[in-house]
C-alpha cells in the first residue's frame, strides 16, 4: 500500500526545497509530484529532508559498538532513529583481533533485522594508527597495518571505511589494497603534510575527524590538513559538537571543503543521551562532564552528541543549511558508495525521510519507507 507525504516543502535530489509530494512504494520513493486527488499524510508547514547518516559512531544510550552484544547495536540503531539518523556505520575501535571478530559477527547478525536506523558496515577505525596520536584508543593494541586481519575482518562484516594512519610502517602498501574494498582514511596520524600527500596518492581518499588526532596547520608544517583541504577528491568528517572544534574552525573548514566534501559524523560513545558520570570506551574510562567526554588525564574523548544536533548546531555557527544538510546525508553516503540508494530524495532511493517543523523539532522520521517515529 503506498503512503503519500503531501504539501510540505522537500529537498530532493537538487537539494533546493520545492513543493511535491512524495509517494512511498515498497520502501522506496516511487514517486515525486502533485498527487492532489490522492489520500495522504498532510505535512503543510513542514520540510521534509533526508535521513541523516552516521558513519562514524561508537555508541550510544549505554552501548558500545565493540561490544560484541547484538543487543547494544540493536540499542544504537533505535537511539538513532528517534533522532533523525536513518542509517549508519558501528565503528569499532583499536583492540585485540578476538575483540574485534565478536564485534563484527555482533554488527553483521544485525544486518537486515535493525530496530531502527540500518547498518551500511562497519568503520573501522584502528588498530593501524599512531602511537603519538592515539588520542582515547587502547595503546596496547596499537599495530601495525595487517592485510591479512583486514581481509578476514571484512569477510566477516562489510567494512565500508577502515582508518590508518599513513606514515605507519607499510600504510601504503596496505592502502593501495585495501583501496580496492572499501574508503581508507587517515587516521589518528603524525603525518607530514608530504606523507599526507602521498597517501592520498596512494588510496587515501578520506580524512577522519579533521583536527582531531593529527598534525596541526603551522605556517612552516602544513600539516594532515592542509594535504586534505587541497586534494578535491579527498572528503573530511568534522565533529559539530562545539567541543572537538571552535565554530571559527567548522566555519573554515565549510569553506574550504565545500559544499560537497565535508560530512558530519557524532564519533558519540555510550554516553550519548546520557546524563553525565563515568562511561567506558575501547576499555577506558571516560569522564563525561557538562556533555564533555575526557580521559583522566584530559584528553578528549569521543562525544556525546548526534548528528542531528550537530546539524542544528552548525546552523547556529553560519553554516547555510543547503551546505550543512548535504554534510549529514549524500557526502556521507558518498563516501561510504550508499549514494545510488540513500542520501537523496530521489525516485528509486529508500525512502529514509526525516521531517522537521520551522523550529528544528523533529516531527517524523521514515526508514525505508517505515514510520519509525
Amino acid at each position: 500500500m503506498a503512503i503519500i507525504l503531501k504539501n510540505a516543502d522537500v529537498w530532493c535530489g537538487s537539494f533546493h526545497p520545492q513543493k511535491t509530494d512524495i509517494k512511498i512504494e515498497n520502501g522506496e520513493i516511487s514517486a515525486l509530484g502533485d498527487f492532489e486527488n490522492e489520500d495522504g499524510i498532510d505535512l503543510s508547514g513542514m520540510t521534509v529532508v533526508p535521513g541523516f547518516i552516521d558513519i562514524h559512531i561508537h555508541g550510544g544510550q549505554m552501548a558500545d559498538s565493540s561490544s560484541g552484544n547484538t543487543e547494544e547495536i540493536q540499542t544504537i540503531s533505535r537511539y538513532l532513529s528517534k533522532r533523525g539518523i536513518t542509517s549508519f556505520c558501528p565503528t569499532t575501535m583499536t583492540l585485540p583481533n578476538k575483540t574485534l571478530k565478536e564485534a563484527f559477527a555482533a554488527v553483521k547478525s544485525c544486518m537486515g533485522n535493525e530496530d531502527g536506523a540500518y547498518i551500511h558496515g562497519i568503520n573501522m577505525e584502528g588498530p593501524y594508527i599512531s602511537l603519538s596520536k592515539k588520542g582515547a584508543q587502547a595503546a596496547e593494541y596499537v599495530r601495525k597495518p595487517d592485510i591479512e586481519e583486514f581481509l578476514q575482518l571484512n569477510s566477516a562484516c562489510p567494512i565500508k571505511l577502515v582508518d590508518i594512519a599513513p606514515e605507519v610502517d607499510g600504510a601504503i602498501e596496505f592502502s593501495k589494497q585495501a583501496a580496492k574494498i572499501c574508503t581508507v582514511s587517515a587516521a589518528h596520524t603524525a603525518a607530514s603534510y608530504a606523507q599526507a600527500r602521498l597517501g592520498f596518492e596512494n588510496g587515501f581518499s578520506h580524512a577522519t575527524h579533521l583536527f582531531n588526532a593529527m598534525t596541526p596547520i603551522k605556517n612552516r608544517e602544513p600539516g594532515v590538513p592542509t594535504a586534505v583541504f587541497e586534494n578535491e577528491k579527498v572528503m573530511a568528517e568534522l565533529i559539530c559538537d562545539g567541543f572537538h572544534n571552535h565554530p571559527a574552525t567548522l566555519k573554515m573548514a565549510f569553506k574550504l571543503l565545500g559544499e560537497d566534501r565535508a560530512i558530519v559524523i557524532s564519533d558519540s560513545m555510550s554516553a550519548a543521551g546520557m546524563t553525565d558520570g563515568e562511561y567506558k570506551l575501547g576499555g577506558q574510562t571516560v569522564y563525561v562532564k557538562d556533555g564533555k567526554a575526557t580521559l583522566a588525564d584530559g584528553t578528549i574523548a569521543a562525544s556525546t552528541t548526534n548528528v542531528f544536533e550537530e546539524f542544528k548546531n552548525l546552523l547556529k555557527f553560519g553554516i547555510d543549511f543547503r551546505t550543512a544538510l548535504k554534510a549529514c546525508t549524500i557526502n556521507p553516503a558518498k563516501a561510504i558508495g550508499a549514494q545510488d540508494y540513500t542520501g537523496s530524495i530521489e525516485i528509486g532511493k529508500n525512502a529514509d525521510l526525516l521531517i522537521i517543523d520551522g523550529n528544528l523539532d523533529i516531527k517524523a522520521v521514515y526508514i525505508k519507507g517505515k514510520a519509525v517515529l
